[in-house]
């Protein structure tokens, strides 16, 4: 069975925190139902400067295995159904900006009037307290905030935003860890609680290595390396047909990772250069070395120069670009990337989730369209029957799945 078979979430995210923490829940087997806006759903549905702003590319990355039900909880009406579905769910998680939630009057102590035992999980840019509580965030205003963009960047340049969006999706997966704690807690004692996460916490996770390493304890700001990320070797260098990806990086951070290069080269002759002989000399005749690996490289492709130095036990890779992570052979032959039909688009590769169980398997299942599951979920949850559900989508309570079909 999969291993969160009985989790029920009621996922009320959007854009990429919240979905990305209720995806990787759903991608471990929990039932997630996803509650939408029926005029527009989750924004993220129309990100990416796409014509369709129903089921973009963005939307489809962090919302496949979902059910989605458009409900309007502006209304008395729609907040009514959302509090009578709370008592069947164990986990409700938010994400949006500071205010929305206590507007919509379903805080914390409201749904756990109607679920004593919910565990309710929110993520917000700076918490929800603090002199930065009222502010705004998204991604790379989190990834700022705790240090990222200051870390990233050549030395002599400015600050640069880095290119993964962990400020959302590194957040989300913290925050799927806290609610599965909170979940085996609640095996024990019977009780929910709630979970709080800034964006900007999170991100400091991800940048502790370089803050602890570089900035004695607070002293001093971590200086940034652009892709010297060690001493030499450690680098990327260029591979033919020396396109704007045709790199290789290499991270020879040893003495034996050291002679592996240079057998994998073919350059014994470098083991006996007295300007690479130490790491201290490494150091001063940097240059020097980096023309001499240059050479090597730029002989021959990246994966022919990956393939070469780490079968020589050197840690390398080549530096892959986002189209080639879908079709990489690597991940292929492992099963990362899913093959899936799905309206609008047709048949696309997807890129699936790292964590591997032997006694638990869950399909990957394609994006919800806006509202698709909505008399499915009201029908099972709240045994309403298709006069109810006609009235309700009369009144524009609920929204209409058949608009996509």
């Amino acid at each position: 069975m999969a291993a969160l078979d009985g989790m029920r979430v009621l996922d009320m995210t959007q854009y990429e925190a919240g979905t990305s923490c209720t995806q990787a829940l759903a991608w471990l087997g929990a039932d997630v139902v996803k509650i939408e806006a029926p005029e527009y759903g989750d924004p993220g549905r129309g990100v990416g400067r796409s014509a369709n702003k129903d089921y973009s590319a963005y939307f489809c990355a962090w919302n496949a295995n979902k059910r989605s039900v458009a409900l309007d909880l502006r209304t008395s009406e729609g907040r009514d159904l959302l509090l009578r579905m709370a008592p069947n769910f164990d986990v409700f998680v938010e994400n949006y900006g500071p205010g929305v939630i206590e507007r919509l009057d379903i805080g914390y102590d409201v749904l756990r009037k109607a679920n004593p035992g919910l565990i309710y999980a929110r993520i917000k840019g700076f918490g929800t307290s603090g002199p930065y509580a009222d502010f705004r965030c998204m991604d790379m205003v989190a990834q700022a905030a705790a240090g990222a963009f200051s870390i990233t960047g050549e030395a002599d340049g400015p600050p640069m935003m880095p290119g993964p969006t962990t400020g959302d999706s590194g957040t989300g997966v913290q925050a799927a860890m806290a609610i599965l704690a909170a979940y085996v807690q609640k095996q024990r004692t019977g009780e929910g609680q709630e979970i709080e996460l800034s964006m900007q916490e999170a991100m400091a996770y991800y940048v502790r290595t370089r803050a602890f390493i570089g900035s004695a304890w607070g002293t001093r700001a971590t200086p940034r390396s652009g892709n010297a990320g060690g001493l030499p070797p450690v680098n990327i260098y260029a591979c033919k047909p020396f396109g704007p990806n045709d790199y290789i990086y290499l991270m020879p951070v040893n003495q034996g990772h050291w002679d592996g290069l240079c057998a994998a080269m073919d350059r014994g002759d470098l083991l006996i250069d007295p300007r690479f002989a130490t790491t201290r000399e490494r150091m001063l005749n940097g240059q020097a070395l980096y023309t001499e690996i240059s050479n090597w490289t730029g002989e021959r492709t990246k994966y022919e120069a990956m393939e070469t130095i780490a079968a020589a036990g050197v840690p390398c890779a080549a530096c892959l670009d986002t189209a080639e992570l879908h079709h990489d052979k690597h991940l292929t032959s492992r099963g990362f990337v899913h093959h899936l039909d799905l309206p609008v688009h047709g048949e696309v590769p997807m890129l699936g989730f790292a964590p591997r169980m032997s006694a638990s398997d869950v399909p990957m299942t394609r994006p919800p369209r806006l509202g698709e599951h909505t008399d499915e979920v009201l029908g099972e949850e709240l045994a309403l029957d298709d006069d109810a559900l006609s009235a309700l989508r009369e009144g524009g309570i609920i929204g209409d799945p058949a608009r996509f079909a």
